[in-house]
């Protein structure tokens, strides 16, 4: 069933020719993960891949699965009580949590949040400054956001990295079938969280945990479990994503020399860098999955109802039918139409707080360091083989190029 091998060396090497095959020979094509152990559909295209994404025939509530479907797609179960959110929902309930949750994180509460973003790049650039060379995923692209994060939701800071190890364990697929440590991450996860709660309904405070458990729309608020769901969310979605497009971006512009001293010489260009890092190495590879309850025909193949089909962004970001000259990184591409943040419905809500994270870090850091460059030879670099994310396992930098 495996043409194309999505689990493979290469793809941690330099996954765009496998990708660019695809595109040529099969856009819509039947895999079986290995990891998984199911089969699982990949969409390529740029213009098929928008049609996924907004078509209503395919779901993302697992709920409406069969018994049969969701063990085989589902197999962690204790995560049942950590996946009521907006993600895994369909209208009208996704639009619902959508509206209530919009309440609380609203553009207001991220434009705050600036200063403390600066001054938290800052310190962490200060103690990595200390050192001749650094990984830069450890020391800054994850330690900034899991900060944030922390911060926003109100839970407290000697927690972090509690939630930076939770959070690895779930965007590392096991490759041998045992689901054993996503099994114990998961009722950790909720046991902490459930404690958390009670904590933060008994005594609120100005965070994001505490307007969350007060929006209301005609009376209307989270569950208890959609609650939990939604700070499981944010904590998970949020860390790992902004984590990869830090990561991802410092790479892009180490990689392409003349894009960084423009950035350098220009700093007014640090949005539409941003958004190019997002359309060429965005830092999730693939949507979540969707489900068709029937067999659906979409784009002239048959799909058979209840099997997995995933969108790949990382793929249609180099569709040379909808960018010109895709493979080349250029700061200032315009229009610049990527799915860095998904689309339609299901649009990342946390999109915003993400970009200004690494606008201000991404800026300060080619700002401070004119002499940044890699520690260590580039094309032994390799990429994580997740389900969803598109980022190194590290990334050495020197703050004095040779």
């Amino acid at each position: 069933m495996n043409q194309f091998d999505l689990w493979g060396e290469q793809m941690r090497v330099d996954p765009l020719p496998t990708l660019a095959q695809m595109r040529a020979e099969a856009p819509i094509v039947r895999l079986f993960n290995p990891h998984q152990g199911a089969p699982e559909w990949r969409v390529t295209r740029y213009a098929d891949v928008v049609e996924l994404l907004r078509d209503p025939r395919f779901s993302k509530d697992k709920r409406k699965l069969s018994d049969q479907a969701r063990s085989r797609y589902f197999r962690v179960t204790e995560f049942d009580r950590l996946d009521k959110h907006m993600l895994y929902a369909d209208p009208p309930e996704h639009s619902r949590m959508r509206a209530l949750v919009a309440k609380a994180f609203t553009p207001r509460r991220i434009s705050q949040l600036r200063p403390r973003i600066a001054e938290a790049t800052e310190s962490l650039l200060d103690l990595a400054e200390q050192q001749d060379s650094v990984d830069l995923l450890d020391t800054l692209a994850f330690r900034l956001p899991i900060t944030v994060l922390v911060e926003l939701i109100g839970v407290p800071i000697e927690d972090q990295e509690r939630f930076r190890e939770w959070t690895r364990i779930l965007i590392a697929p096991p490759s041998d079938g045992n689901f054993d440590a996503l099994r114990r991450m998961a009722i950790e996860f909720q046991q902490y969280l459930e404690g958390f709660l009670a904590l933060r309904r008994k005594h609120p405070r100005d965070d994001l945990t505490s307007a969350l458990i007060e929006a209301q729309t005609g009376g209307d608020r989270l569950s208890p479990v959609e609650l939990m769901s939604m700070v499981f969310l944010l904590i998970a979605a949020g860390f790992e994503t902004t984590g990869n497009l830090i990561g991802n971006g410092v790479w892009a512009l180490l990689r392409h020399p003349a894009q960084l001293r423009r950035l350098r010489d220009a700093p007014e260009l640090i949005e539409p860098a941003i958004e190019e890092v997002l359309r060429y190495c965005p830092p999730v590879a693939n949507s979540t999955g969707a489900f068709p309850l029937t067999d659906v025909e979409f784009r002239g193949t048959v799909i058979p109802a209840e099997e997995l089909v995933v969108a790949s962004l990382l793929s249609a970001h180099h569709d040379d039918e909808r960018f010109p000259e895709p493979d080349r990184f250029d700061i200032t591409r315009t229009p610049n139409q990527h799915l860095g943040f998904g689309h339609g419905l299901h649009f990342c809500l946390g999109s915003s707080l993400a970009k200004l994270e690494a606008q201000v870090a991404i800026g300060t850091l080619v700002q401070r360091f004119p002499g940044l460059g890699f520690a260590a030879d580039p094309d032994t670099l390799r990429w994580k083989i997740g389900v969803f994310v598109h980022g190194l396992e590290c990334l050495p930098v020197t703050w004095e190029a040779q």
